[in-house]
């Protein structure tokens, strides 16, 4: 709701009323020195001191009333408009050989007319300038080429920028929607990378132990079975993750847990190295620079857990006795991982088979972690040559 409430702010309706209430100000000061400017040529110059007073003190008074489109309400604007329409007739009775001069509220008008196109849209403007456009005629009685020149200017102008909010706002209704559909599905995601990385892994752990006991232990693993399919296929219908690849992970040891909660120590750069240093073992080699891999504490977290997804994948597929080396480079721009095995290879095909069978593995816990943080996965397999996961983290995005 956060990045709503910040579209919102970034609306385009803010400037234009800010805009409007400058242009009140300003065409209101206007109006008061073209009528001082022909004040000789006024028979009832009081009329126009009346009105003017008027219309300065209200132009003012309402400057809140303009400030947005919550603040204009539906009263203020009949108000505002009627004065509009009151100044134009106004300028017979102030002077009744006035011609095809300006009138009393001179552009002013405009502005009444822009807070409708701004409050209601394209069909409240022609509305406004359309009543405008008539109080006009009225004043003038045989208007000149000039005065129909500039209501069609005024009529033309508010109903193309009613339009103009209409569309606007939409768009933002659109985008604001968009901002939490993308909210609820890294969400979801989030979700579904802990249910990968631990539910669903006990659950085929309890399947393949109970079958290997057998009796009473041999149900609990068959029913254990059923819940694991039947959670990864509501994972899988849940998530439709585009252009990501899955593998198989059903069997074997649960993932090791690196996600820490947040705390005073997670407010500075974490070294990589030191997440990364609990996997090396008799059957890992782990390779790393001699100076300190400072990532920010969730990127660094994501990482390793992106890590120990693929060293899981590794006991599993390639078995318990194959060997892994994880290298980790540190460059100015970016911090490599590669996680590479001696195992026999993934089969060509089998990543988009284990998509279709709801198996997650590599699309969540590996590439599903990295992109969170801005980064990249790569998984590089040749049958009989073993494994390579590239882990690619931009340095700009995760330190």
């Amino acid at each position: 709701m956060a990045k709503r409430e910040r579209v919102m702010r970034m609306s385009v309706e803010l400037p234009l009323w800010r805009a409007v209430s400058g242009y009140r100000v300003l065409t209101a000061l206007y109006a008061i020195a073209t009528f001082v400017h022909q004040w000789a040529d006024y028979q009832r110059p009081f009329v126009g001191v009346g009105y003017l007073a008027v219309l300065l003190v209200w132009t003012v008074a309402t400057l809140p009333c303009v400030s947005s489109a919550q603040a204009c309400t539906k009263r203020f604007l009949g108000v505002d408009l009627t004065l509009a329409l009151v100044g134009i007739l106004l300028t017979s009775v102030a002077d009744p050989n006035h011609g095809d001069g300006p009138t009393l509220p001179t552009i002013w008008t405009a502005g009444a007319v822009l807070a409708f196109a701004l409050k209601g849209g394209w069909r409240w403007a022609a509305f406004a300038s359309s009543l405008v456009a008539v109080a006009n005629i009225v004043q003038r009685e045989t208007p000149s080429r000039d005065t129909v020149h500039n209501v069609l200017l005024v009529w033309v102008a508010s109903i193309a920028i009613g339009y103009v909010v209409e569309v606007a706002r939409a768009s933002e209704r659109t985008l604001a929607r968009a901002l939490e559909i993308e909210a609820a599905t890294r969400e979801r995601e989030r979700l579904a990378r802990d249910i990968h990385d631990s539910v669903l892994q006990v659950l085929a752990m309890v399947q393949r132990r109970g079958t290997a006991i057998g009796g009473e232990a041999a149900e609990l693993g068959r029913l254990a079975g059923e819940q694991e399919v039947a959670l990864r296929t509501l994972v899988a219908g849940g998530l439709t993750p585009a252009s990501h690849a899955s593998e198989d992970v059903s069997q074997g040891a649960v993932v090791r847990e690196v996600d820490e909660p947040d705390g005073p120590e997670d407010t500075g750069p974490r070294d990589l190295r030191t997440l990364l240093a609990p996997f090396a073992g008799s059957r890992v080699t782990l390779s790393e620079p001699g100076a300190p891999v400072l990532l920010a504490p969730a990127a660094a977290r994501e990482l390793a857990a992106a890590v120990s997804a693929a060293l899981d994948n590794v006991k599993r597929h390639a078995g318990t006795d194959a060997q892994a080396w994880i290298l980790v480079e540190d460059w100015p721009d970016e911090v490599i991982v590669t996680v590479r095995d001696d195992g026999p290879g993934i089969p060509e095909g089998r990543l988009a088979q284990a998509e279709g069978e709801g198996r997650l593995g590599v699309a969540l816990s590996i590439r599903g972690r990295l992109r969170d943080i801005g980064g990249t996965a790569e998984l590089i397999s040749v049958p009989g040559q073993g494994t390579e996961v590239e882990l690619k983290v931009p340095r700009g995005k995760a330190s």
